[in-house]
Order: structure tokens, then C-alpha cells, then sequence
């Protein structure tokens, strides 16, 4: 019977592998055949009249080989073109059929099978994981209604308010066309020329210049859905709802000077990262979270719902965490999985309906025409990481690349032949059926007035950092802007930060040798006819206004309890002491640490007791930005190794300029003293005063670990940065 669900013993997890698994061939023991399946005894010379003459035209292995090669790359993305990707499940908490009939989000006994792509935005394929970018958060929910993919970023809010200025965004923040520089930046005239004179773009620049922009791993920055979606349940009523993803670690970012020493050592940090933490079963996890609003209070707050430059503050409507993400399975292709794989802001299913967002209506049209060109053709969906784990019935045949073989003389609708099927289901049965909006407008070419006002969330997400963060934002503006070669784009983009801070716009214009301007240039909105009103708009009457701060949108308030998954490095030479190594390296794991040995030379080392450790890494293999802090182990002989080794003083040097936790067992308290923040170790052993700076000097391994291990959870010790730089 249509729409008769079938039983199964196997999980929906194992559904989507048992899929995948027919399309999956592994080489080895095999003998290598063409792609016809003929055997070739000799794939290392092409055939030649004679060993010295011409390749011959016959020559079928060679042409197939050769083709295949010239033909196997597709065209990268326009945009999220550098990804990484991962296989995974969701499972929801409690029963959400109160607000969606979405079946994933009501059966709480089902496990969906997901596919999550993590990406940067700006840069091409071959660009660097660490770019101040934004970050893309595409997660594929294979659910058993069909696929919905939720279609997001790791910053809730976007540059424009309307889809038809997307080409403009991207032709501006990509490599200038007369030179094609900067790659993977948007320190440049172009972008910086759109983003002043769009002021629409000024709140979604303040998470830009934040350290949002830089993350430690995709594991530990949020998602968001932008876009303000509907819920509709079976009842058929409609409510507003914002996505958000929470991770389980907390959200955290590196410094700018440690990202582009990290894109100097290895580009592939965020890749590399996700990969390992998924091989090792540290398996990422993220809280799915969603914002409701009832229809009724659609005109509640003092923003409109429907602009994608403004968020929903938690304070006025709390975040919900209702089911879990677990990534717990790395592809076996990259090319056949995390580049191929398709997402389409428009894939949802019944229980899941959009809104009228100009910029989501927009993105309804694009990523269908960007996946027939960069894919090949309209069969797509039917690329193995791509299909549902239901099968697929319709009308729709033939084409590039078609894989399923349909049978019967029919492929029309409505049909007597084929006894009418298939047919279409009823609501009731579970078919999508669009919400039912009433909608009375003249068909115009505006935007409402109450997408005017650009800078009320700008100033909350600014006044709502901490202070560090405030100054990592102050240095961001000045190296951006700092590279624009255009003054009067500097001069304008200063006019607008005056609307968001008068002390920023100060120090930006000190740092690029300007004077802070009074206000902004006008016009100030080139995004409008030059005629509109742009000093006047009309906000919905405020029941619910914006706060001045909000906690969430300050990284500082994040979960700062564990270490689990940190990268620590121990410092050790020949003659290092063994307990010092061991105490630390078992306590740190027991925590849920990854632990690795850097020593002046790879292989072993032999310890005060004549045992050996080995190796992970030497100081010319690794590098201070790629671990979370660093413990010097006790040894009066390793010591005094590293003390007289340059770059095991600098990895310190670098480490605590980067503000990580470091600790020394008391008998490699001389190599810190070597260092130039000696005379910033604290005056005594107490906890209050290591916890203080970051710094943990003790005799003890014991005591050593517990203060270390709280040190670390901190993430980074930000206090020490400005006042305290050291050379490193």
C-alpha cells in the first residue's frame, strides 16, 4: 500500500551505510582491470611503434586512463569551496510534535543518519583552514520522510538582507579581478568598498572582526540556521524558529597571530583536527537548539523576524536543547563524499517550512542551478552520499548520468497504464504540504521599513564582549583596514563604526593614522534608492526590546570545565624525570587530554631511570600553535638541554604569548626562567596565583596536575595578552 512503512532490524545509521556499501570497492588483492573490466598486464608504458617511437592512437588503456584523469576534477564550489566533512547521527531528547510533525524531531527512538560538512567561505580549495572567515555548518539529516538539510554558518546573522545581493557580497570578498589578490582574505578594497557602503552588512562585520572568525576546530564553534524557519505541526499550526547548534566542548578561538602562524605550518589544522578527534572515538557532539516564537508574537520585538542581519537575543527568547549531534565516522572518499555531496536550503520535509526572508526566498532559487553545473547534470540526488535512505519515486527520467533504471511504459502523471502510480499522498499520510499563509500585498521593489535599523544589534554584540575580546576586534579592524590602499574607504568605513562605538572608531582611526570622524558620510545606505528616508524608519512597537549585553554572544561565558580533547605537549630531553613525565602525561589523559612528547630530537629519550619515551614530535616537526599548552618536565639534564635549545625557548615564548596555559615541574623551572616572561612566574606556588596568570610551577605532580589541568580548562588566559607581550 502507498505510504506503508516497512520494519527493519537495522538501525536508520546502518540503513545509510548498507546504502553507501554496494558503491564502495576496495583494491586490495585485486588485479588492476579498465574501467570496462579488463585486465591489463602492464599500466606503465603506453604503446609505442617501437620502444623509442610514437604512442599510437589504438592505444584504449592509455586514452580511458588519460581521459578519465583530464575529466576527474568538477568545479569548486563559488563559495564553501574548502571543506571537510563527516558521517554521523541525531537523536532527539523529547518529543517536539507540540510545535513540527518533522518525524526526526517527534520519535525519540530513532537515531537519524547525518552527513556534515564544515567549510570556510571566501577562500578557494587550496586555501588555508585558519582565514578570518566565516565558517560554513551544513549538516544532511537522511530522515525517514525524506532528507532536510539545515543550511548554516558558525555566526547567526549574514552580510545582506536580500539574496539579490549576493553576487555583489561574493564579486567583493573574492580575489580582485584585475590580479586575482588577496586569496582567502577580505583585507582589500573591494570588499571593504561594499561593506561601507551597505550598512546593512555593519552587525554581521562585528562577528566578522571577533575571534568567531578564527575558531580553535569546527568541534568548538556553534551553528546557526540564519534564517528564521517555520515549524508546523499536525495541527497545522505555524511557529517561528531559529537553529542553532551548541558544542558539547564550549566555543573557542585562537589568536590572530596564532592563526596565521597555524596557515604557515599547516594549512589543513581544522581538517587535520576533526579527522584525528573522529579516528581516536572523540567523537564531536553538538546540542541541537531552537528559538520558538508563536505566530502570534511575530511583531513582538523591536527587529523584524524576517532579517537576516539580526539575531533573537536568548534573553528574550531562550534556547531550547532538544536532541543531540554525534560525528562518529570519517568518509572513506573525500572526493565521493565531502566534495560531491549536494546541499539545497530547500531540501525540508513535512513539519519544516520556510518564511518570507528575502534572503532565504533567494537561496531557494541558487543552490539547485549551482549543483546542475558543478555536478554535472539533474541526477544529482542520486550520487551515493546524496540519495535518501527511502527509495525515490516520481516522473523524473533520463538525463547525464542517470543510475537508477526505472521500469514500466509510464513516466507521467496522471496515468491509467501504470495503474495511476505513484501517487500522491495526502496530508494526512504524511505528504509535505506548504503552510497555508494568507498573503494581501502589491507586487513592489522595496524593502519594509523595518529592516532599517543596522546598528541597535551592531552595538549589542559589541558591548556584550569582554574585554579582550573588544581588543582583539580593535586589532582586527586595524589590519583590515590597514591593508585597504584606498583612504577615502577607510574614512567611510570609520563613519560607520561611529554608530557602534565612539571608543572603537577612536582606536581603529589611531591605529591607521586618521581622525575619527563625527558620524558617517551621506547618503549613508547605497543599498536604497538615493530619494528614500534613510534617517526615519519604522520599528514594530517594542514589547520586548533588545537588552544592552547579552551573555551568549560573549565566547568568555562558554563551558569552561573540561580538557577533554586538548592537545597538551611535554617538553622533555634526555634525562628528563620519568615521574614527572608519567605523573602529568597519566593525569592529563585521565582527563580526557591528547598528550604528546616534544623533544630536540625524534625517536626516544632516555630518562633519569634509563627508560625510554618515546617520541611524538621534535621541536623542527612541531610547532606551540598546535597544542593548548604546554608542560616542561623536572630532570636537571633535561632541563638544562632545553634552557640552551632556541627553540624550545620559543615554543614558551610563543605559548605564552598566545596566552595558554603552561606548567613546569620545579626542577624545569629554568627553562621558564630562560624565557622572556620570567619575570612574570608567579611570586609563590599558590593555585590563586598560577590560576592567576596561567602559569603552574610545583614540586609536586600531584598538585601540579590538579592546578594545571584547571588552568587549561580556561582555555586561554587573555588578561595577560596586551600588557604583557613578549617577542615571539
Amino acid at each position: 500500500m502507498p505510504g506503508k512503512k516497512t520494519t527493519s532490524k537495522l538501525t536508520e545509521e546502518n540503513k545509510k551505510i548498507a546504502e553507501l556499501s554496494p558503491n564502495k570497492e576496495d583494491s586490495n588483492g585485486e588485479y588492476i582491470n579498465t574501467n570496462t573490466g579488463v585486465r591489463i598486464n602492464d599500466d606503465h608504458n603506453s604503446l609505442k611503434a617501437g620502444d623509442r617511437g610514437p604512442t599510437l592512437m589504438e592505444d584504449f588503456i592509455f586514452r580511458e586512463k588519460m581521459t578519465h584523469f583530464d575529466h576527474e576534477r568538477i568545479p569548486e564550489r563559488v563559495v564553501h569551496a574548502r571543506g571537510s566533512g563527516a558521517h554521523g547521527v541525531f537523536k532527539v531528547y523529547e518529543s517536539m510534535e507540540k510545535y513540527t510533525k518533522a518525524g526526526f524531531l517527534t520519535d525519540t527512538t530513532r537515531e537519524t543518519p547525518v552527513f556534515v560538512r564544515f567549510s570556510t567561505v571566501a577562500g578557494s580549495r587550496g586555501s588555508t583552514d585558519l582565514a578570518r572567515d566565516v565558517r560554513g555548518f551544513a549538516v544532511k539529516f537522511y530522515t525517514e520522510e525524506g532528507i532536510f538539510d539545515l543550511v548554516g554558518n558558525n555566526m547567526p546573522v549574514f552580510f545582506i538582507q536580500d539574496a539579490v545581493k549576493f553576487p555583489d557580497l561574493v564579486h567583493a570578498v573574492k580575489p580582485e579581478p584585475h590580479n586575482e589578490i588577496p586569496q582567502a582574505a577580505s583585507a582589500h578594497d573591494t570588499f571593504w568598498d561594499f561593506i561601507s557602503l551597505m550598512p546593512e552588512s555593519t552587525h554581521m562585520i562585528m562577528w566578522l572582526m571577533s575571534d568567531r572568525a578564527i575558531p580553535r576546530s569546527y568541534r568548538m564553534m556553534e551553528g546557526f540556521g540564519v534564517h528564521t524557519f517555520r515549524f508546523v505541526n499536525a495541527s497545522n499550526e505555524s511557529f517561528f524558529v531559529k537553529f542553532h547548534w551548541k558544542p558539547l566542548l564550549g566555543v573557542h578561538a585562537v589568536a590572530w597571530d596564532e592563526a596565521q602562524k597555524i596557515s604557515g605550518k599547516d594549512p589543513d589544522f581544522h581538517r587535520r583536527d576533526l579527522w584525528e578527534a573522529i579516528e581516536s572515538g572523540n567523537f564531536p557532539e553538538w546540542e541541537l537548539g531552537v528559538q520558538i516564537v508563536p505566530e502570534a508574537d511575530e511583531f513582538k520585538f523591536d527587529f523584524d523576524l524576517l532579517d537576516s542581519t539580526k539575531i533573537i537575543p536568548e534573553e528574550l527568547v531562550p534556547v531550547q536543547r532538544i536532541g543531540k549531534l554525534t560525528l562518529n565516522r570519517n568518509p572513506d572518499n573525500f572526493f565521493a563524499e565531502t566534495e560531491q555531496v549536494a546541499f539545497h536550503i530547500g531540501h525540508v520535509v513535512p513539519g519544516i517550512d520556510f518564511t518570507n526572508d528575502p534572503l532565504l526566498q533567494g537561496r531557494l532559487f541558487s543552490y539547485t542551478d549551482t549543483q546542475l553545473i558543478r555536478l554535472g547534470g539533474p541526477n544529482f540526488q542520486e550520487i551515493p552520499i546524496n540519495r535518501p535512505i527511502i527509495p525515490v519515486h516520481n516522473n523524473q527520467r533520463d538525463g547525464y548520468m542517470r543510475q537508477t533504471i526505472n521500469r514500466g511504459r509510464t513516466s507521467y502523471s496522471p496515468n491509467s497504464l501504470g495503474g495511476g502510480y505513484p501517487i500522491q499522498s495526502k496530508a494526512a499520510e504524511g505528504g509535505f504540504t506548504s503552510y497555508t499563509e494568507k498573503i494581501d500585498a502589491k507586487k513592489v521593489r522595496e524593502r519594509s521599513r523595518s529592516f532599517f535599523d543596522h546598528y541597535t544589534q551592531a552595538k549589542l554584540f559589541f558591548n556584550s564582549q569582554s574585554t579582550p575580546e573588544k581588543q582583539h576586534m580593535i586589532d582586527a579592524f586595524r589590519f583590515e583596514l590597514g591593508k585597504v590602499e584606498t583612504v577615502a574607504i577607510r574614512e567611510r568605513m570609520l563613519g560607520i563604526l561611529t554608530q557602534v562605538d565612539r571608543d572603537l572608531t577612536a582606536q581603529v582611526a589611531y591605529g591607521l593614522g586618521l581622525e575619527a570622524p563625527a558620524g558617517p558620510e551621506q547618503p549613508v545606505n547605497h543599498g536604497v534608492p538615493a530619494d528614500a528616508d534613510q534617517a526615519h524608519y519604522e520599528p514594530f512597537p517594542p514589547k520586548d526590546p533588545v537588552p544592552d549585553i547579552s551573555l551568549a554572544l560573549s565566547m568568555a561565558n562558554t563551558v569552561k570545565d573540561s580538557i577533554s580533547t586538548r592537545k597538551i605537549a611535554i617538553l622533555a630531553a634526555d634525562g628528563a624525570d620519568a615521574a614527572s613525565i608519567n605523573g602529568a602525561k597519566s593525569a592529563l589523559e585521565a582527563a580526557g587530554a591528547v598528550v604528546e612528547i616534544v623533544a630536540p630530537h625524534l625517536g626516544e629519550i632516555v630518562t633519569n631511570d634509563k627508560s625510554l619515551v618515546p617520541v611524538d614530535k621534535s621541536f623542527l616537526t612541531a610547532a606551540s600553535v598546535f597544542y593548548d599548552a604546554l608542560y616542561v618536565a623536572g630532570g636537571v639534564t633535561s632541563a638544562a638541554t632545553l634552557e640552551a635549545d632556541a627553540d624550545a625557548v620559543h615554543f614558551l615564548n610563543e605559548a605564552y604569548r598566545h596566552c595558554k596555559a603552561i606548567a613546569a615541574h620545579a626542577e624545569g623551572k629554568q627553562v621558564l626562567e630562560a624565557t622572556y616572561f620570567a619575570n612574570k612566574l608567579p611570586e609563590d606556588d599558590s593555585e590563586e596565583s598560577a590560576l592567576m596568570e596561567g602559569v603552574v610551577v610545583q614540586n609536586d605532580i600531584d598538585r601540579l596536575s590538579q592546578i594545571f589541568i584547571t588552568a587549561i580548562a580556561q582555555h586561554r588566559f587573555w588578561e595577560r595578552e596586551k600588557p604583557r607581550r613578549v617577542p615571539a
